[in-house]
């Protein structure tokens, strides 16, 4: 490709005008033109005019990325070449010491992927790349800018051979890793170590940048060394509990010499305050210092600890630590999600301790619990005086810490509960002079609603610790005191509507409520409790039903009081929807007058939340599908057959549908109709969800079929561009689609599966059609606007297809049009859609691959059928998901591929076993026989990489693929034999035999044929070849020339 510029002048100008330009439109311009670079010829030539005459860093940066680009293509230049490049950058740092930072660290990257990417590379039996640790050892004998080059350059490659690359087969890299691990990670580590020791022997200038630079980049070093994945877990850093470092076996002296750690407390203190970053007064050393006492827990018992001569002293040093660090409420706050972790596992497994010595948890853990609950009592104020964010608002982080802290406020429980009580009286007290007051501060409200929030988060705290910690009857009746308490704030709360309404108590209030639902209300538990002895005795509640009767009335007190705010009416409705869930407490539920009034008056004029006014956003309609579950599943407790009961029940839904029928052609109120639709879309959603029995679904497809299912197939049509409305309402068919626990299984004598069938059909193909007129739409739009409803489509579809309610050869039989219509949608609608935006959208991904599955099972006269453009596209896409990561999509494409093979290897079995291009095939057949001949390559390329997938994947799905793979061998017995040939011949001599007979072992009692048991047969014994290859393959550090890829 010829290109635009030539000079270096034009050069330098495009990279500052794409590293540092302000314009949008010349740096998008500079980046198109800079594209070029990479692909055009002159590639290296422009890089080393660029790097040799540059005069700005920006210039050198470019040229580093290119080189990396470059390095790292699928198909890799010449050895010889990339030696060069090497040489080049290592001589080229080496003689410019002085060069900008970021450019040194670019280069030295290209190097470390040059020398991950060749590290089998050989030439003259000489393991080409795997020179660089002594090219290193030059830099470090040189001055301290180029002993920082050399570190940084070990550093870039530890780093780089610990990378995955998604991109790549991960076997290689586990094979480079390991192989880089066994031969040469230990001598890095030792080496970094030493040059540590140097320093402490003969201390460098710190002063001096270059010398602290050097300590910086050592230390670095080290810790890339320890951080390597040694045994292949790619460990998550989110969860600590896998973070210990699985060192080999080999560095165990490194470890077990008490000079080696010894090393690094020395070096933390020797070095000045800015290397060790002013101690724990710096966020991040704080960060990683409750990081390592977390661990202490999760490497030792505490039957171990208590053991330990120093465990007294620094138990109470620890608790010291916590102690202050949450009275610092300010400073780091995610780390004291660490210390909390610390106290919980302790606190809860002293019940587990043998041990005779004192583990002196029950002194520190009540004090622990006391600091967190004055110190965030404290923090009100400040926060509301000045305009801080507030942590209550952050209610991930806080339920986080509060689930923590339930466990370690059970230790000791009487102190804690004696504290709790009096904090809360005081506040409580406090509120209510100041709620009665005439000159009632603003201000001074404020913080006594932040404390009293506060108060009821660690009151529904406390209380659901119960179930984590050993409990007695004294320890009920203290959750019985300080439940009594809320109880009561309730109360006055409510009563003081809307005046006292406060968004923060509310939601505490409701955090309690769930708590105490979780603890002492429910199937399992004992009606006796004493948690009810003093809350009879105050407020007449004298078992579970009662609290029910308190829970549901304050929950229709939110409903009414709340509508405007979406916080407090979501939370509201998940704790109706968590209550409704168990038969016990339904049949207690339908009893309560409350409820009885949800069910009868269920409309915004009670609950404003259902209202459709343009004050409440769109996005706040969908807690009215979790609103109408719940409702729907009190309803179904006494609904038995009483159709008239549910047509009750049903009339502000069948008022709205009236409505919107009536006004449907009035242009004046278009907006007011679309905001109805939604939001009966949504409640439509609720109730189907929860009609799980044929009688009740049945009466639901009765009331809304034929009146009110085209008005939605209207919507759908008139407004397709408008996700807001159109996934409301395509989620309604897909729920309506879904045959869970049978409900759709009709009466012999009644249409209905064919009726709804034929609907959802009509809508897919309205939306299908209306959809691809929309053209091209940007990334950022692409999914909203366009695939999230086609996912919604083909999930109804799949849904339909294996619901077996539906007889589809009905449809033909009687020339019905609507199945082949659906099917014609499904095709445009995919084949408006990339290969890579399929895979690259989950949710698209796991509706499309099953609903595939379904048509490979049961409808292959029609993939049979299709133009062989379309099924090459769809053969690519099944090709594409194999290798995905998602098992639920690889394993969808197994069977879709599997259901293919097996029709193509029955057609040719009976037509006798004569060669694929001199049979005659039946007509269904035909079309598939005659794209396979003109295609072979579609099957060889999925077997291959099937076969990939087994020897040198981490396959998750081993039954899934062997199913496929056994009829793709079948059928291609010469492909079949070319790839085990392939794989055999670029092993060394020694492991050529016993592949040999891994590969025998695999086809040993394995018939021509797919019947069932032949069929497992072979998948036992592709998983004994799985076994042995991998054992086969495995390196052992010296001769590994050999491709890792069978798909080359």
């Amino acid at each position: 490709m010829a290109l635009h510029f030539q000079s270096l002048a034009e050069l330098e100008m495009l990279c500052t005008h794409l590293y540092i330009g302000t314009d949008l439109t010349q740096r998008i311009e500079a980046e198109k033109t800079l594209l070029e670079l990479i692909d055009s010829p002159e590639c290296l030539s422009k890089c080393q005019l660029l790097l040799e005459q540059g005069t700005t860093s920006y210039a050198q940066l470019l040229a580093a990325t290119c080189l990396s680009k470059l390095v790292s293509r699928v198909s890799p230049l010449p050895v010889e070449q990339r030696m060069d490049i090497r040489n080049y950058i290592l001589n080229y740092v080496a003689s410019r010491p002085k060069l900008a930072p970021f450019v040194i660290q670019a280069l030295i990257q290209v190097v470390a992927k040059i020398t991950k990417l060749g590290w089998f590379e050989v030439q003259k039996d000489q393991f080409v790349f795997r020179e660089i640790i002594a090219d290193v050892k030059k830099f470090l004998q040189g001055t301290v800018e180029h002993c920082i080059i050399g570190v940084i350059i070990l550093s870039e490659l530890t780093q780089e051979m610990n990378l995955i690359d998604y991109s790549r087969p991960s076997a290689k890299h586990r094979k480079i890793a390991t192989s880089f691990c066994d031969t040469s990670l230990k001598d890095i580590l030792v080496l970094a170590c030493s040059l540590l020791k140097e320093v402490l022997a003969k201390p460098l200038n710190l002063q001096d940048q270059c010398q602290q630079n050097l300590v910086m980049q050592v230390l670095k070093l080290v810790l890339n060394c320890l951080n390597f994945d040694f045994i292949g877990s790619s460990a998550d850093e989110s969860t600590d509990d896998l973070c210990t470092v699985q060192i080999p076996t080999t560095w165990r002296t490194i470890f077990l010499e008490p000079e080696t750690l010894d090393l690094f407390f020395n070096l933390y203190h020797s070095l000045p305050p800015l290397l060790s970053q002013l101690g724990l007064s710096d966020p991040g050393n704080y960060h990683e210092f409750c990081r390592f006492l977390a661990r202490l827990k999760t490497n030792y018992q505490l039957g171990e600890l208590v053991t330990v001569k120093e465990y007294p002293e620094v138990i109470r040093l620890i608790a010291n630590f916590t102690i202050a660090s949450l009275q610092h409420w300010e400073f780091a706050p995610n780390s004291v999600h660490y210390l909390l972790t610390l106290w919980q596992r302790m606190v809860a497994s002293v019940p587990f301790v043998k041990s005779t010595e004192p583990h002196l948890l029950d002194t520190y853990a009540p004090e622990i619990t006391k600091a967190f609950i004055t110190s965030r009592l404290e923090s009100v104020a400040i926060v509301v005086r000045d305009h801080l964010d507030d942590p209550l608002d952050d209610t991930a982080t806080v339920f986080q810490q509060l689930e923590q802290l339930c466990t370690v406020s059970r230790c000791e429980y009487e102190k804690t509960c004696a504290l709790l009580v009096q904090l809360f009286d005081q506040n409580a007290q406090n509120y209510q002079k100041l709620l009665h007051s005439a000159s009632g501060i603003t201000v001074d409200i404020t913080i006594q609603e932040g404390r009293l929030a506060w108060l009821v988060y660690l009151v529904g705290t406390v209380v659901g610790g119960r179930l984590t910690y050993t409990s007695t009857d004294e320890h009920d009746a203290m959750d019985g005191e300080l439940s009594c308490r809320v109880f009561q704030l309730i109360s006055l709360m409510d009563t003081g509507l809307p005046p006292c309404a406060n968004e923060k108590i509310e939601l505490a209030i409701l955090w309690f409520l769930d708590q105490f639902r979780k603890t002492y209300v429910g199937d399992q538990l004992q009606r006796t409790s004493k948690v009810y002895a003093r809350m009879s005795e105050v407020l007449g509640i004298t078992d579970d039903s009662h609290v029910l009767e308190t829970f549901m009335t304050k929950i229709v007190t939110n409903l009414k009081y709340w509508g405007r705010c979406e916080p407090v009416i979501s939370r509201t409705l998940q704790f109706l929807n968590d209550l409704s869930v168990g038969y016990i407490l339904l049949k207690k539920l339908v009893k309560i007058d409350a409820v009885k009034f949800m069910l009868k008056n269920h409309t915004s004029e009670h609950f404003p939340f259902l209202g459709i006014s343009e004050s409440y956003s769109l996005s706040d309609f969908r807690c009215r599908t979790t609103f109408y579950t719940a409702l729907t599943r009190l309803l179904m407790v006494d609904l038995g057959e009483d159709e008239d009961e549910f047509e009750n029940f049903m009339l502000p839904l069948t008022v709205a549908f009236e409505t919107v029928l009536q006004i449907f052609d009035n242009n004046f109120k278009q907006e007011d109709v679309k905001r109805m639709l939604i939001g009966l879309a949504r409640d439509l959603r609720g109730i189907a969800f929860a009609l799980n029995t044929k009688t009740s679904y049945t009466m639901l497809f009765d009331w809304i079929y034929p009146t009110y299912l085209p008005i939605l197939q209207n919507a759908v049509e008139r407004w397709y561009g408008e996700p807001a409305c159109t996934t409301p309402i395509l989620k309604l068919m897909a729920e309506l689609m879904q045959n869970r626990s049978q409900r759709l299984n009709f009466d012999v004598s009644s249409p209905n599966g064919i009726l709804l069938f034929r609907e959802a059909s009509k809508m897919v193909c309205t939306y299908g059609n209306q959809i691809l007129s929309l053209g091209s739409l940007s990334k950022d739009q692409i999914y909203p606007m366009k695939l999230k409803g086609i996912s919604i489509c083909y999930s109804a579809l799949k849904s339909a297809l294996c619901g077996n309610y539906v007889s589809f050869g009905v449809f033909k039989l009687y020339g019905d049009n609507h199945f082949d219509n659906v099917l014609q949608a499904f095709i445009k609608m995919l084949l408006s859609v990339s290969h890579s935006d399929l895979l690259q959208y989950r949710k698209l991904s796991q509706a499309y691959y099953p609903l595939l599955e379904c048509l490979t099972q049961d409808h292959m006269s029609f993939i049979i059928n299709l133009e062989p453009p379309v099924l090459i596209y769809v053969l690519t896409s099944v090709s594409q998901g194999l290798t995905t990561f998602d098992t639920v999509v690889s394993s969808s494409c197994c069977t879709s591929l599997d259901s293919i093979v097996t029709y193509l290897f029955k057609h040719i079995a009976k037509e006798g076993k004569k060669p694929l291009r001199c049979r005659e095939a039946t007509q269904a057949g035909q079309r598939l026989f005659h794209f396979m001949q003109q295609n072979p390559d579609v099957l060889q390329q999925m077997m291959s990489v099937l076969m990939n997938t087994i020897v040198f994947e981490d396959c998750r799905n081993q039954w899934s693929v062997s199913r496929p793979l056994l009829g793709l061998i079948l059928l291609n017995e010469k492909c079949f034999s070319e790839l085990r040939a392939s794989l055999i011949n670029s092993q060394p001599l020694r492991k050529q035999e016993v592949l040999a007979q891994c590969f025998r072992n695999l086809m040993e009692g394995v018939e021509q044929n797919l019947s069932v048991k032949n069929r497992d047969r072979f998948t036992q014994n592709l998983s004994v070849f799985r076994r042995d290859v991998a054992e086969a393959l495995r390196s052992d550090g010296h001769t590994e020339p050999c491709s890792l890829d069978m798909m080359s």
